[in-house]
């Protein structure tokens, strides 16, 4: 009887996992079938590299969009990062529990606002604030990028830290007996050895960011010209797909998806380009 359970619940994580793995297959099978096409009738150079985005007049140029998305991205990283990794490392080796318990709810609780909220307080508070302080159009590259670096925020501290905490303390403990400072021994041991963590935090803080779409849309700009400034109007990738898919239709329709497989593609590179860094400093 033990048996036989035990061989029901391995068969029920194997559908678990072949679900998830249908799912992203799926996934990858609609965005490659339905985009190749439009890609192939436009044109691969002129679909990635063309300068203007013109439906209606057949030009499908989508560069402005792929430098927006790697703009606001990288903007966001330069944000979040180094406030989520310094967070992090405060609430695992500095922070007091009274203080922690205080701290730790309020991060949870950014990680569950949803994205509109954020977009809501971009409009209301960013914006002007960008206004007046730079006297330009507030919806700017700029904003966006304080926006998402927020956003991303919940997601590097949390991981963060649990890496940080999963450092044996013998790592900590062999640094002070050598005559390290508590700080020193926190930043010059436990974290290089919390690396790995960090840099799984960071992908999925670049994932959330390229992936955003609610709170950019509503702060961004949604300017479909090439990006020449942090304090100009920008338009991602992701914007452009909901902005015009409602009323798409033909080529136009099949562009908007073939916009889906680059970001897809973008994605990927992305985080093989992470995972190689990843191994490199790790060795």
């Amino acid at each position: 009887m033990h048996k036989l359970k035990e061989t029901i619940m391995h068969v029920v994580f194997l559908i678990a996992a072949l679900v998830s793995i249908a799912a992203v297959a799926l996934i990858c099978v609609f965005l490659f079938v339905n985009g190749i096409p439009a890609i192939k009738e436009i044109g691969f150079g002129d679909f990635t590299l063309g300068e203007v985005w013109k439906p209606t007049n057949g030009y499908y140029g989508i560069l402005p969009f792929i430098l927006g998305s790697i703009y606001v991205t990288a903007g966001s990283l330069i944000i979040g990062v180094p406030i989520g990794l310094l967070t992090a490392i405060y609430l695992a080796k500095f922070c007091p529990d009274r203080l922690y318990k205080v701290i730790k709810p309020f991060i949870n609780l950014m990680a569950g606002i949803p994205s509109v909220v954020y977009g809501f307080f971009g409009m209301c508070v960013l914006v002007p604030m960008v206004r007046s302080i730079f006297g330009v159009n507030g919806n700017t590259m700029l904003t966006a990028s304080v926006l998402l670096g927020m956003m991303i925020l919940p997601t590097i501290i949390s991981v963060s830290e649990t890496s940080i905490r999963a450092v044996p303390d013998k790592y900590y403990q062999g640094a002070l007996a050598l005559g390290a400072t508590h700080e020193r021994s926190v930043f010059k041991t436990v974290v290089p050895a919390a690396k790995s963590g960090v840099m799984a935090a960071i992908i999925l803080g670049v994932g959330r960011a390229v992936g955003e779409t609610m709170a950019v849309i509503m702060v961004a700009g949604n300017q479909v010209h090439m990006p020449d400034g942090i304090l100009r109007g920008v338009r991602t990738l992701t914007t452009n797909i909901v902005m015009e898919m409602g009323y798409a239709t033909d080529l136009h329709r099949q562009a908007l998806i073939a916009t889906g497989v680059v970001l897809f593609v973008f994605i990927l590179i992305i985080n093989l380009l992470f995972s190689i860094i990843k191994r490199k400093t790790v060795a």
